[in-house]
């Protein structure tokens, strides 16, 4: 299979070496919510004035097609496949290092929220990261996979992260790993499971991603409360991304310690997706439809926090593993006729 030359633009590279640089010096969340903002803005310039007439644009690098959604939020500036994957990364080695030393109650791997500011082994990871993932965008796109390719490159982004820097890939196996209850007991790890006791001894047992967000109920009320916001959203603006970029811009909240600050971004995606894949729909039902895909992003993120990040060591984003199912089934839901889906988040992968 020949390369795309697309994928080797020396100046979308270095676009994308810098934006993940940049998430690794503000942080995770700082740069996804900055994200959120631009996408917010993006979208709203696109719905009122037309500005960037499709942010859906595949391989443009045009502001005219792509938008300011599709080449700053979502694409190789500050998409999340680009500075969050990156700075995930550089956290993952910034923990190995021992560059941290916070008050953060699990392992420093995992707090995202942390600026890790010039350091220049942390800059450098961050930029590699950001090039990795925009090229694992990319790749998804070209072979016309299924799923969101933003939150599919995050995802892989993180398992690869783990790898390169000797992190278990799956964290601890050897404990119920849908229990959360030694969390909210207060249990924690007596011993240093190899990997020194400084990371590791003392540690809580189990590590839930955001622990005032992990209750199956809870979640599922709080994805039904947010979808149909998202599919509503999506039918009165025909955006598929202003809700989304409204939510992602509440994690700049999360950046700046307000606590309980609920996460919805990867609800709000998917439901709006879902709505606007019944075009010919009574508008009630394409909200409700949305309301139901915001309840099973919800319940799919909290399964993969449950499994994939409380008993791992580094950041694996649970949202994004509940946009890639989420989206997955809108295709599959495509390809069986039941919806009618006339675009797929593909914005900004030149």
């Amino acid at each position: 299979m020949a390369v795309d030359a697309g994928l080797l633009a020396v100046d979308v590279l270095l676009v994308a070496f810098a934006g993940g640089a940049v998430g690794a010096a503000l942080g995770g969340y700082a740069a996804y919510g900055l994200a959120g903002l631009v996408v917010t803005v993006g979208e709203i310039a696109r719905v009122t004035s037309g500005a960037g007439a499709t942010p859906l644009v595949a391989g443009s690098t045009d502001l005219g097609t792509a938008g300011v959604t599709g080449l700053v939020g979502y694409g190789p500036v500050l998409g999340p496949h680009v500075a969050f994957a990156g700075a995930a990364a550089a956290a993952a080695y910034a923990g190995r290092k021992g560059h941290l030393d916070t008050d953060f109650p699990y392992h420093e791997a995992k707090h995202i929220a942390a600026p890790l500011g010039p350091r220049p082994g942390a800059l450098a990871v961050g930029g590699v990261f950001g090039v990795l993932g925009y090229w694992l965008a990319g790749l998804s796109l070209r072979l016309g996979l299924p799923w969101d390719p933003v939150a599919a490159s995050v995802v892989v982004s993180a398992l690869l992260h783990r790898a390169v820097f000797g992190y278990p890939l799956l964290g601890r196996l050897d404990t119920d790993l849908l229990d959360m209850s030694p969390y909210r007991d207060g249990d924690r790890r007596m011993a240093a499971d190899g990997d020194g006791a400084r990371s590791l001894a003392g540690r809580y047992v189990v590590e839930p991603w955001l622990p005032y967000q992990s209750e199956w109920l809870s979640v599922g009320v709080l994805g039904l409360v947010v979808g149909v916001l998202g599919g509503f959203i999506a039918v009165a603006t025909g955006s598929y991304f202003l809700a989304f970029g409204i939510a992602a811009t509440g994690l700049c909240f999360l950046t700046a310690g307000v606590e309980r600050f609920p996460v919805t971004h990867h609800m709000a995606l998917p439901a709006g997706i879902a709505a606007l894949a019944l075009p010919n729909a009574d508008p009630t039902v394409a909200v409700l439809v949305g309301g139901a895909f915001g309840v099973l992003a919800g319940v799919v993120g909290e399964l993969a926090q449950r499994v994939l990040y409380a008993h791992a060591d580094t950041h694996l984003d649970p949202p994004s593993v509940a946009i890639v199912v989420t989206t997955l089934l809108v295709a599959l839901l495509d390809l069986a006729g039941v919806f009618q889906q006339t675009a797929v988040p593909t914005v900004g992968l030149a």
